[in-house]
């Protein structure tokens, strides 16, 4: 069973920062693509950051490059999201989840506000 926990969120000024951390279980981790997500109510899901099994390959939309960063720890089934310089517009649940699989976990809220 597919089990994605999501934590780290919180509330945090403008310019802060954050460390977002999923733990996954009940599949291949090392083997799988894995992503972030985030949504505000009423908008569809957002991908904000990719990573290959490897780690080697990352990819982020423009809107957070340079401030996202995605990293994974594929000996403890780790994925994170090292967010920096936090605006208020990044305000909203965060999720992670392998890219080829249907499952979502409770995620994270982030609110940033000063």
């Amino acid at each position: 069973q597919v089990q994605l926990v999501e934590s780290g969120g919180g509330l945090v000024l403008p310019g802060g920062s954050l460390r977002l951390s999923c733990a996954a279980s009940g599949f291949s981790f090392s083997n799988s693509t894995m992503t972030w997500y985030r949504q505000t109510p009423g908008r569809e899901r957002q991908l904000v950051a990719l990573i290959s099994g490897s780690g080697a390959v990352t990819r982020y939309p423009d809107s957070v490059k340079g401030r996202f960063t995605i990293s994974r720890d594929n000996t403890k089934n780790m994925l994170y999201l090292q967010i920096d310089n936090l605006l208020p517009e990044d305000t909203a649940v965060y999720f992670c989840k392998a890219s080829a699989l249907g499952a979502w976990g409770q995620g994270t809220q982030v609110t940033v506000s000063s």
